[in-house]
């Protein structure tokens, strides 16, 4: 069975200019996830989406392909990550290639590792699941959320506020590295998390939103640290 990386890398960064090519730790931060790609050695093609020649470039020379330009409709800043992989899911198709998983990376994600993939990809090829999609715990209880209410802070939840943190569920949210899909599932939905879901939880130390200038250097310390 034929598995895809995708690695989406628009051109058109808002709050970071340029983000998806900047300097990581002395490299351009995409090479961090093509170089995870390739050297997990569990895929047939390792590629970019981007609507950028300058990023179009950068993956050619690092040995990924970009077989297409990404359109217009999924440049702008209202296209979602699922109708990015829909576009290279029917491009590939076009071409009369099919693939039964596909990984979708983001480009401002240095934590991934191809180790992680390999792992990941066992992971969800072992099962009947949708989809694995890495996660990281919350570092304080949401259920003991404060709120702001007419000038006043009062508990989101009090039915939890007298409740000790070690006697809570553990909550996660989405670690915006990679989502690994079985093709066939997204088809079905054209949705990212929906259906069987197998979560791959991932240190706090190892995860980073990249959105302003503060992240990055966040991300930078923690890389070096890990």
């Amino acid at each position: 069975m034929k598995t895809i990386a995708m690695i989406t890398a628009r051109g058109g960064s808002k709050r970071i200019p340029r983000k998806n090519v900047l300097p990581f730790c002395g490299k351009p931060i995409i090479l961090y996830s093509i170089q995870a790609a390739l050297e997990s050695g569990i895929f047939d093609e390792v590629m970019v989406s981007t609507d950028d020649e300058e990023i179009a470039r950068i993956a050619e020379k690092a040995g990924a392909k970009v077989p297409f330009m990404r359109s217009e409709k999924t440049s702008n800043d209202f296209a979602s990550t699922a109708d990015v992989i829909m576009e290279v899911i029917e491009e590939y198709q076009k071409r009369g290639e099919e693939f039964a998983y596909i990984c979708c990376i983001y480009p401002t994600a240095p934590f991934i590792t191809a180790e992680k993939l390999r792992t990941a990809y066992a992971r969800l090829s072992e099962t009947d699941a949708d989809a694995l999609i890495p996660v990281v715990r919350f570092s304080y209880p949401p259920q003991r959320a404060l709120v702001m209410r007419d000038e006043r802070l009062v508990f989101n939840m009090p039915e939890f506020m007298l409740s000790r943190s070690q006697d809570l569920d553990p909550w996660y949210h989405d670690a915006g590295q990679f989502y690994f899909l079985r093709t066939e599932s997204f088809l079905r939905t054209g949705k990212l998390m929906e259906g069987e879901i197998i979560p791959f939880e991932v240190s706090e130390m190892e995860v980073q939103d990249i959105d302003t200038m503060t992240d990055w250097e966040l991300a930078e310390l923690k890389y070096q640290r890990m």
